[in-house]
């Protein structure tokens, strides 16, 4: 069976938009080859005037780039503070990048401030420095002169190895005093280009005084030729009008001639057309016009396929995200900028994407917390009977610690151990009390206390094991208060239990524990950071699950943070870990400073 043939949709649009802009364009080049037929001349005049603005405002933008080129010369060596040498040397770079500059000479009240050039450019047109110099004093340039132009241009060619002009403008002087005039020596290559460029027209640029600064026959710009042919020229060149298009006759040939000035030098492009050739040039131009049809033809094509691209390639990405979506992937997002029915349909996808792996995350947290709940319930149960178990032998302890403080000698060392007996299996009762009431859900019975006290007599219970395991435990105590509503045993045992963490990962070699108090913005906060060998991201953020622990088996049950992160939910405060592995880890307890009430 014959596989049944795909015709792409794109293929169907980009036929579609050929056949359109075929058809648009042979329209278009058939009525303007009768529009050529009926008025050549009006449309040669057309052309002409197009040309000459063009021209105009291409050269208008050479001369813009040196005003600006010729403006960072002026700055440079306006700068005072900077080192001779450091400014020749980049003087010499400048002339480096702005490879058209020949001289530049600086004149303020009438005297020369300094003059650089390029010995290169001038050595090989077999010009040097004097010849240079001397056209510069034959040919002066006064404040009065520049006074009228953003900037003065004049043809400056002495040879026809090196055609250049002088452009010169004014800047403010020395400390601001006065005008300095700045006059460059520039090639006139690009301007010759500009002015070259049309084999069908002939093109010259002059000044205000009708002398040649630019022609496609470099003679005529060596000689500085005037050009004095044109009939009221003065009238055209005095009026600066926008453009001006006009018939005339020079050397037996009658020529349309299009006069555009510029903005800056005042200067004129003038373009020249022998009527004669006119026709030829209106054939010429439709040649023209056929090949960019067709050149119009075949961008239109690549147009067309890069547009249908453009139309189908949503599609098709949308058909890979729905392939994605099918195999249980949903984090899958289609991007597409259109705003139109593919865009929202797009859009409807993504939504849809995300309100499934929405819908899939919170069947996994809900699946997580059913578990998390019966590791609880584990523990709870696990907690109750080993509490239940140590509390008698904690009774004895105590009962017997009690006994023989009756029959000590008052103030002796005998009696202080046993007070501290006393006091320890007193508290791990109360512990063993606080794991039956976590196990039993029961509420913790808090008070005003001071969590300076709480942390010095952690401080003194934890000293001997920290120096027996070379470890230096430092404290930083505010002098603000540190009330908090909470339970002393209960903060002392997580306390207790950071530290003693802290010392165990130091693995038996000599390390430092700090345990600072703070008050900020309404809590009061204890830190216990270590520099020890600190723990890895994924470690941290799991260190306070039940059961979870780093330990070898048998020195952990992964309980100690677990419990510890309870008791300070149940004081209504924070636990935070921060670590970077081979730093240190830090925790921070959070808790609500203690308000009076009333």
């Amino acid at each position: 069976m014959l596989k049944k043939f795909k015709f792409p949709i794109r293929f169907k649009i980009m036929i579609t938009l050929l056949v359109i802009i075929t058809l648009v364009v042979s329209i278009i080049t058939f009525t303007m080859a009768n529009l050529f037929h009926k008025d050549k001349t009006a449309y040669v005049h057309d052309l002409t005037s197009i040309m000459s603005t063009n021209l105009a405002e291409e050269a208008d933008s050479l001369l813009e780039g040196y005003q600006e080129k010729l403006l960072v010369f002026s700055r440079l060596m306006a700068q005072k503070d900077m080192a001779r040498k450091q400014k020749t040397m980049l003087v010499k770079r400048l002339f480096e990048d702005f490879h058209e500059f020949v001289g530049i000479s600086f004149y303020w009240q009438g005297r020369e401030l300094a003059t650089v050039y390029d010995e290169i450019s001038l050595a090989s047109a077999g010009l040097q420095k004097d010849d240079f110099v001397r056209f510069r004093e034959n040919n002066p340039v006064s404040e009065e002169m520049v006074s009228g132009h953003k900037i003065l241009v004049m043809n400056s060619s002495q040879n026809d190895l090196l055609p250049t002009m002088n452009l010169a403008l004014s800047h403010p002087g020395p400390d601001g005093e006065g005008l300095m005039i700045i006059i460059a020596t520039i090639r006139l290559d690009k301007l010759l280009a500009i002015s070259s460029r049309s084999e069908a027209f002939q093109t010259f640029i002059v000044d205000e005084s009708l002398n040649m600064i630019a022609h496609s026959d470099l003679e005529e710009v060596i000689s500085k030729d005037k050009m004095d042919w044109v009939p009221n020229l003065a009238e055209l060149t005095g009026s600066r009008s926008v453009n001006a298009t006009v018939e005339y006759k020079h050397a037996n040939q009658e020529i349309i001639g299009s006069f555009a000035p510029l903005r800056l030098g005042g200067l004129m492009v003038v373009v020249e057309l022998p009527k004669s050739a006119a026709y030829l040039t209106a054939r010429n131009l439709l040649r023209n016009l056929l090949a960019i049809s067709l050149v119009l033809l075949v961008a239109s094509a690549l147009v067309s396929f890069l547009l249908s691209r453009v139309i189908t390639a949503p599609i098709e990405k949308l058909s890979q995200a729905v392939r994605v979506v099918a195999r249980g992937d949903f984090e899958v997002n289609v991007q597409v900028s259109s705003r139109d029915e593919i865009g929202e349909l797009a859009g409807s996808f993504n939504q849809m994407a995300s309100e499934l792996d929405e819908r899939e995350r919170a069947l996994e947290e809900a699946q997580g917390a059913l578990i998390q709940s019966e590791k609880m319930s584990a523990f709870g149960q696990l907690g109750a009977g080993i509490a239940h178990e140590v509390k008698n032998p904690l009774a004895g302890i105590l009962g017997m610690a009690q006994l023989s403080l009756r029959k000590i000698e008052k103030g002796s060392t005998l009696e202080r151990n046993l007070l501290i007996i006393e006091k320890e299996t007193k508290r791990c009762r109360t512990i063993i009390d606080n794991l039956m009431r976590f196990a039993r859900q029961d509420k913790v019975e808090l008070s005003q206390i001071s969590l300076n006290k709480v942390v010095e007599d952690t401080l003194v219970i934890v000293a001997h094991q920290m120096s027996i395991n070379q470890v230096k435990v430092e404290d930083s105590l505010t002098d603000e208060s540190t009330d908090v509503n909470g339970s002393s045993n209960q903060i002392q045992q997580v306390l207790m239990n950071l530290m003693i963490n802290a010392q165990q990962a130091f693995g038996g070699n000599p390390g430092k524990i700090l345990v600072r108090t703070s008050c900020r913005a309404g809590n009061v906060e204890i830190e216990v950071a270590d520099d020890g060998p600190g723990m890895p991201a994924l470690v941290a953020a799991q260190i306070f699950e039940p059961f979870f622990t780093t330990k070898p088996t048998g020195k952990g049950t992964g309980l100690g943070l677990s419990v510890s992160y309870g008791i300070i939910k149940d004081h209504a405060g924070e636990l935070k870990v921060e670590s970077i592995e081979g730093q240190g880890t830090s925790f921070t307890i959070i808790f609500p400073a203690f308000r009076t009430v009333g």
